[in-house]
């Protein structure tokens, strides 16, 4: 059932790092990918600056929208460089 709440909290937070960021998004599976892998980003770079945010859902939302807005802007870095 985990994997079910991680693919739902990265849908909403690809989306919502979509909008901060100003982008027209990736799409359905591109939100859910920007947003699992920025989860994963999140987490660990929350955890690498001793930062552990309790709070159930909404903090892992947060983290996860945190780490997918870092992944989008990273994807942009890049693909202006290319």
């Amino acid at each position: 059932m985990h994997i079910v709440w991680f693919i739902l909290i990265g849908l909403v937070a690809g989306w919502v790092a979509g909008k901060l960021m100003k982008g027209k998004g990736f799409g359905f599976l591109g939100n859910i990918v920007v947003g699992v892998i920025g989860a994963l980003v999140g987490g660990f770079l929350f955890r690498e600056l001793g930062i552990y945010p309790s709070g159930g859902l909404v903090a892992s939302l947060v983290v996860a929208t945190v780490g997918a807005v870092i992944l989008l802007f990273l994807l942009r870095l890049v693909k202006k460089s290319a």
